[in-house]
């Protein structure tokens, strides 16, 4: 397909920080893969968001030594095998460097994406899977329904919502005229961009229901993204 390929992979990597340590590894392999590189995306319970990063630029600093071959089982078999050096230098460096450290995590800040969907067939089946999603990248926002219109809106680490974009697009998430699980085809991104100072950060994710086009514009006037919804709204309404 156009889009590549993307898994998931779980290991669980013993005896780390007195624990067992649950990596959750995303890979996206591009079409021309092995000659291109992998998006790859790491996440676990166990770990902060700091070593996550770590894991993942050791990860791709490896990848680049395979290139043009084969290389997600060499990944993982290094990362099983290194992961606890990873971790204490990710360690050092905070300890060592902390104004490097902060810049560094905060380089990228919050970001925010407004996507639209065309519709939604298996709804119930859908939305569990955006709250699954939503709450796996730990992203914040809405999933907004009025009338026909269908928007997500997500906040949350740009690394994550990078993610929620490649399940979004690759993941089988609803079901097409005939019953047949299906991709989703029709989403369009209408926004991705940093948070602003004037936005208001959300604090979960909700799904919520609008029976007028004025309750939804209260909602965006809310979270201080009045611009936002007067810019791409009014299109859809066409």
């Amino acid at each position: 397909e156009t889009h590549g390929i993307t898994f998931r992979i779980q290991i669980i990597v013993k005896e780390l920080l007195d624990t067992d340590v649950l990596l959750k590894l995303l890979f996206h392999l591009p079409v021309n893969y092995p000659s291109t590189l992998p998006d790859i995306s790491v996440n676990s319970d166990q770990l902060t968001r700091a070593q996550c990063t770590a894991v993942k630029d050791k990860l791709l600093e490896q990848a680049k030594k395979h290139l043009s071959e084969p290389m997600v089982h060499d990944l993982i078999l290094w990362i099983q095998q290194h992961l606890k050096d990873v971790i204490r230098r990710s360690a050092t460096v905070c300890n060592e460097k902390p104004t490097l450290s902060k810049g560094t995590s905060t380089e990228d800040g919050i970001w925010m994406l407004l996507l639209h969907l065309d519709h939604m067939r298996a709804k119930a089946k859908y939305v569990k899977t955006v709250e699954k999603w939503t709450s796996d990248l730990r992203l914040t926002g809405r999933l907004m329904f009025m009338g026909k219109i269908i928007l997500i809106l997500l906040q949350g680490d740009r690394s994550n919502i990078k993610e929620y974009l490649i399940l979004q697009k690759t993941s089988k998430v609803d079901v097409d005229s005939s019953g047949k699980k299906c991709k989703e085809k029709m989403i369009s991104v209408l926004c991705e961009t940093k948070v602003q100072s004037q936005h208001k950060r959300f604090q979960t994710f909700e799904v919520k229901e609008y029976s007028t086009l004025d309750e939804l514009q209260k909602e965006f006037e809310t979270a201080g993204l009045a611009t936002l919804f007067s810019e791409f709204l009014p299109p859809l309404l066409k």
